[in-house]
Protein backbone atom coordinates (compact mmCIF):
# COMPACT_ATOMS: atom_id res chain seq x y z
CA UNK A 1 0.00 0.00 0.00
CA UNK A 2 1.55 3.27 -0.91
CA UNK A 3 1.10 6.41 1.52
CA UNK A 4 3.42 9.33 3.38
CA UNK A 5 6.43 6.81 3.50
CA UNK A 6 6.72 5.86 -0.16
CA UNK A 7 5.60 9.65 -1.38
CA UNK A 8 8.51 11.32 1.07
CA UNK A 9 10.95 8.78 -0.09
CA UNK A 10 10.36 9.33 -3.57
CA UNK A 11 10.29 13.03 -3.26
CA UNK A 12 13.77 12.68 -1.41
CA UNK A 13 15.40 10.68 -4.09
CA UNK A 14 14.32 13.04 -7.07
CA UNK A 15 15.80 15.55 -5.41
CA UNK A 16 19.33 13.31 -4.72
CA UNK A 17 19.65 12.85 -8.73
CA UNK A 18 22.63 13.49 -9.51
CA UNK A 19 21.51 15.04 -13.15
CA UNK A 20 18.66 14.95 -15.71
CA UNK A 21 18.97 11.63 -16.84
CA UNK A 22 19.10 9.94 -13.20
CA UNK A 23 15.88 12.24 -12.77
CA UNK A 24 14.44 10.96 -15.54
CA UNK A 25 14.78 6.96 -15.18
CA UNK A 26 13.33 7.84 -11.23
CA UNK A 27 10.20 9.42 -13.12
CA UNK A 28 9.54 6.09 -15.12
CA UNK A 29 10.09 4.04 -12.64
CA UNK A 30 7.61 6.08 -10.49
CA UNK A 31 5.05 5.99 -12.21
CA UNK A 32 4.80 2.36 -12.85
CA UNK A 33 3.77 2.52 -9.48
CA UNK A 34 1.63 5.02 -9.58
CA UNK A 35 3.78 7.66 -7.77
CA UNK A 36 4.12 11.34 -10.18
CA UNK A 37 7.19 13.23 -9.40
CA UNK A 38 9.22 16.49 -10.82
CA UNK A 39 12.04 18.59 -10.35
CA UNK A 40 13.97 21.45 -10.35
CA UNK A 41 17.33 22.96 -9.49
CA UNK A 42 17.62 25.67 -7.90
CA UNK A 43 20.51 28.01 -5.94
CA UNK A 44 20.89 31.32 -4.82
CA UNK A 45 20.99 33.54 -1.66
CA UNK A 46 18.43 31.57 1.06
CA UNK A 47 17.15 34.40 2.74
CA UNK A 48 16.25 36.55 -0.67
CA UNK A 49 15.48 32.90 -2.39
CA UNK A 50 12.75 31.55 -0.21
CA UNK A 51 9.66 32.83 -2.52
CA UNK A 52 11.13 31.86 -5.48
CA UNK A 53 11.84 28.31 -4.00
CA UNK A 54 8.13 27.78 -3.28
CA UNK A 55 7.51 29.47 -6.76
CA UNK A 56 9.57 26.82 -8.59
CA UNK A 57 8.04 23.77 -6.34
CA UNK A 58 4.28 24.62 -7.41
CA UNK A 59 5.58 25.12 -10.56
CA UNK A 60 7.40 22.35 -11.30
CA UNK A 61 4.63 20.27 -9.80
CA UNK A 62 1.84 21.49 -12.49
CA UNK A 63 4.21 21.14 -15.46
CA UNK A 64 4.98 17.50 -14.72
CA UNK A 65 1.12 17.44 -13.80
CA UNK A 66 1.35 16.31 -10.31
CA UNK A 67 -1.61 19.09 -9.46
CA UNK A 68 -3.94 21.41 -10.86
CA UNK A 69 -4.70 25.13 -10.71
CA UNK A 70 -6.85 24.61 -7.97
CA UNK A 71 -6.25 26.62 -4.26
CA UNK A 72 -6.05 23.33 -2.67
CA UNK A 73 -3.09 21.92 -4.32
CA UNK A 74 -1.22 24.79 -5.22
CA UNK A 75 -1.73 25.22 -1.27
CA UNK A 76 -0.24 21.82 -0.53
CA UNK A 77 2.27 22.16 -2.35
CA UNK A 78 3.63 25.62 -1.63
CA UNK A 79 3.13 24.35 2.17
CA UNK A 80 5.26 21.36 1.99
CA UNK A 81 7.71 23.34 0.06
CA UNK A 82 7.68 26.24 3.22
CA UNK A 83 7.98 23.38 5.45
CA UNK A 84 11.10 22.33 3.99
CA UNK A 85 12.89 25.17 3.60
CA UNK A 86 12.52 26.00 7.24
CA UNK A 87 14.30 22.72 8.41
CA UNK A 88 17.18 24.18 6.45
CA UNK A 89 17.12 27.77 7.93
CA UNK A 90 19.13 27.20 10.89
CA UNK A 91 22.04 26.01 8.39
CA UNK A 92 21.15 28.08 5.50
CA UNK A 93 20.71 32.01 7.19
CA UNK A 94 22.63 34.23 5.35
CA UNK A 95 24.43 31.96 3.32
CA UNK A 96 23.77 30.65 -0.64
CA UNK A 97 22.49 27.31 -1.65
CA UNK A 98 22.53 25.34 -4.55
CA UNK A 99 20.91 22.15 -5.47
CA UNK A 100 17.39 20.62 -6.50
CA UNK A 101 13.97 20.16 -5.22
CA UNK A 102 12.01 16.96 -5.64
CA UNK A 103 7.94 16.77 -5.30
CA UNK A 104 6.22 13.70 -5.35
CA UNK A 105 2.77 12.66 -5.28
CA UNK A 106 0.11 9.68 -4.88
CA UNK A 107 -3.38 9.99 -4.80
CA UNK A 108 -3.48 12.65 -1.70
CA UNK A 109 -0.44 12.65 -0.65
CA UNK A 110 2.65 15.00 -1.59
CA UNK A 111 5.82 15.95 -0.49
CA UNK A 112 8.65 18.26 -1.38
CA UNK A 113 12.33 17.16 -0.08
CA UNK A 114 15.04 19.82 -1.14
CA UNK A 115 18.64 18.81 -1.41
CA UNK A 116 21.36 21.50 -1.09
CA UNK A 117 24.81 22.47 -0.51
CA UNK A 118 25.16 25.40 1.58
CA UNK A 119 27.81 27.74 2.06
CA UNK A 120 30.60 29.89 0.14
CA UNK A 121 32.90 28.73 -2.04
CA UNK A 122 33.83 24.90 -2.01
CA UNK A 123 33.42 24.90 1.57
CA UNK A 124 29.92 23.50 1.61
CA UNK A 125 27.61 21.52 4.12
CA UNK A 126 24.86 19.69 3.08
CA UNK A 127 21.50 19.71 4.17
CA UNK A 128 18.02 18.08 3.90
CA UNK A 129 14.75 19.63 4.16
CA UNK A 130 10.92 17.42 3.74
CA UNK A 131 7.48 18.46 4.05
CA UNK A 132 4.61 16.51 3.31
CA UNK A 133 0.82 17.24 2.76
CA UNK A 134 -2.75 15.58 2.13
CA UNK A 135 -4.59 17.10 -0.28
Amino acid sequence: MMGSREVADAAIRVALSKDREDEKHLHAAFAQDGILTAGVDFGGEFITSITKMIERAVVAAKREGLITESHAEEGAVAGAAREAISQMMNKAIGLNVGGKIGIARYDDHVSVALFFGVGLLHLNEMAVGLGHRVI
